[in-house]
């Protein structure tokens, strides 16, 4: 799935204004303006039109977390912060579905049941043995990458759960 979809996607589902996505890319050390933002929520056909590459999606979901979670490494008093990241670090050429995935349910906090209820909310019916597939390593015997098309269900799911 294109990034700029998933991200305009998102936006919508979660409701956030363009100055909170600009504080999210902030959270995540990227600096972006108005207008290169402007030309991501484009659509490809129209003039203006900017790629959402795989840094800068990277860096909004890494912002979508530390807004929701806290930023890593601010553990308190105890010093124990969180040490976890998004997606997995930048060895592969290209960010995949599994990755977006990943990263959302970081940031929501969602359980197995939870993502399982927002994909019966976009009429997909999903086991749990099918959904842990997804948040498997690759090269692991019961990974399954992460199609276009489940993304696609899973954000309109997000959607009707958090729009209604």
């Amino acid at each position: 799935m294109i990034n700029n979809d998933v991200l305009r996607r998102l936006r919508y589902a979660l409701n956030i204004t363009e100055l909170k996505v600009i504080e999210l890319f902030k959270l995540a050390g990227y600096e972006i303006d108005k207008q290169e933002l402007a030309g991501i929520f484009l659509k490809e056909d129209e003039v203006g039109y900017r790629e959402c590459g795989d840094l800068v999606m990277e860096r909004f979901l890494e912002g979508l977390i530390a807004s929701r979670r806290g930023k890593r490494g601010s553990g308190g008093a105890s010093g124990a912060g969180r040490t976890g990241r998004a997606v997995e670090p930048r060895n592969r050429s290209r960010l995949s579905n599994n990755d977006i995935l990943k990263g959302i349910r970081i940031a929501l906090e969602l359980r197995d049941d939870d993502i399982i209820a927002i994909m019966a909310l976009a009429g997909v019916a999903l086991s749990k043995p099918e959904l842990t597939a997804l948040f498997r390593k690759p090269g692991q015997a019961n990974f399954r990458p992460c199609g276009d098309q489940f993304l696609r269900n899973f954000l309109v799911g997000l959607t009707a759960k958090y729009r209604g």
